[in-house]
């Protein structure tokens, strides 16, 4: 399937290599020693690593199935009975045989069914390596949305104390005189705004920690931290990615599998239209008391061949339900393409857009500073009511808290676009 276009050439730029370990680009140790941890004990990737061995035992069978069948048998026993003569008599028998049995296959039945097993078992380790990548995505999205919270609460926490700072001051005015009792009411007011607003965010930490934790196979506990929000590293994102680098995406490979084995499940189906060639062998003795000669070899030798006349339409109805797959199959790897490519246009353009909205709220705090500067300079010396102060101190904590988001944002958007291209990247080296 082709990329839309604008996208093929937009994104044909140098050649990329993945890097496997691409968390390590965000430069945290911690958060490196979760993901290593995640990959061991995830509850998730051991499912799917439970799959792919189902998946293989299943290509097992099939392949067994193309093989000679060979079974033994035996059977002994003895008798001891009165004839019409009144005579004791006694008698035995044992009889052992190997027999052989295979199916000749020869309009591809079995050989169609063998490979439509190996490629669910590829299908199946391509979704196990989706399931990987999914468990990284989510241990690094919700680390740095646990940071994210560790900074909304840091930052709330020195803003209470700033407001704690500014009460007295005006508490001290207003019992001196120097103030009113509506500006010692509003700042009580604010003050406690800015305490109830502490709590939440202790739960959203309490609840991502435990987050984490199930990620990693483990009973909710706290989780060890590394940098803070804004030391860890942003990775530098190329404004180009080739379209071939969607090759990649383990799920696309699976979706891809599954068309190949959906495609010769309706081979194995058409085929059980054709007459069905057996041939069979075996081979023992018998020995009893009865013969003379003991024991006495026996063998048979013979084919069989089965052809369907009636089986009112039920070889047919399977046919349609394996065509019927197939087109499934092919309809959900055009939709996982589709998928894919909106996945990488929404990442590089969130990863851009974001970077712009960075800019423009870090011109947006510094002139805030600046106000919230002027006009608490403003109120301590009598210029300004206690009102112009505090709706700067409100826009001042609102801009911080929007560049918080921002960053966080900014590092969930090159995870997201990392997981969207099916890994990492890194520079391809040039050739001399």
């Amino acid at each position: 399937m082709s990329p839309p276009p604008g996208w093929r050439d937009a994104r044909g730029g140098e050649g990329t290599a993945l890097d496997e370990a691409w968390w390590r680009n965000f430069n945290d140790p911690a958060l490196v020693e979760l993901v290593a941890d995640a990959l061991k004990e995830n509850d998730d990737l051991e499912i799917a690593a439970a799959r792919v061995a189902e998946a293989r035992a299943q290509l097992s069978a099939a392949r067994g199935a193309q093989l000679p069948v060979l079974q033994a048998a035996g059977a002994a026993g003895r008798t001891r009975s009165v004839n019409p003569f009144g005579i004791d008599v006694k008698q035995w028998a044992a009889q052992g045989e190997l027999q052989a049995s295979f199916d000749l296959d020869l309009f591809g039945r079995l050989k169609n069914s063998t490979a439509a097993a190996r490629a669910g078992l590829l299908a199946t380790s391509y979704n196990r390596d989706t399931v990987r990548l999914a468990v990284v995505t989510a241990i690094a999205s919700t680390y740095v949305q646990l940071r994210t919270a560790d900074a909304r609460l840091d930052l709330l926490k020195r803003t209470l104390e700033a407001r704690s700072g500014t009460l007295k001051l005006i508490r001290r005015r207003a019992e001196a005189g120097y103030g009113s009792q509506l500006d010692l009411a509003q700042a009580e007011a604010e003050h406690e705004a800015t305490a109830q607003a502490i709590p939440p965010v202790e739960l959203a930490i309490t609840r991502l920690e435990n987050g984490l934790s199930i990620l990693l196979g483990r009973a909710p506990a706290p989780i060890a931290r590394g940098k803070s929000l804004n030391e860890i590293t942003l990775p530098a994102v190329p404004v180009q990615l080739p379209s071939a680098i969607l090759r990649r995406r383990p799920d696309l490979a699976a979706s891809e599998q599954q068309i190949v084995a959906a495609d010769r499940s309706l081979d194995a189906a058409r085929a059980a239209f054709l007459p069905n060639l057996n041939l069979s062998a075996s081979g023992g003795f018998v020995s009893s008391s009865l013969l003379p000669d003991d024991p006495l070899s026996i063998y048979s030798l013979g084919s069989s061949i089965l052809a369907p006349i009636f089986n009112g339409g039920r070889i047919r109805a399977q046919a349609d339900g394996a065509a019927a797959r197939r087109d499934q199959a092919a309809f959900a790897y055009r939709r996982a393409v589709l998928t894919a490519f909106r996945e990488v246009e929404d990442g590089m353009a969130s990863v851009q857009r974001l970077g712009e909205q960075e800019e423009a709220l870090t011109r947006q705090r510094d002139a805030l500073a600046r106000t919230q500067a002027l006009a608490f300079r403003r109120y301590k010396e009598g210029y300004s009511p206690y009102l112009e102060q505090l709706d700067a101190e409100r826009s001042l904590l609102s801009s911080d808290l929007a560049l918080v988001q921002n960053r966080s944002d900014r590092l969930i958007a090159a995870i997201t676009l990392y997981q969207a291209v099916g890994g990492g990247w890194q520079p391809t080296p040039k050739p001399d």
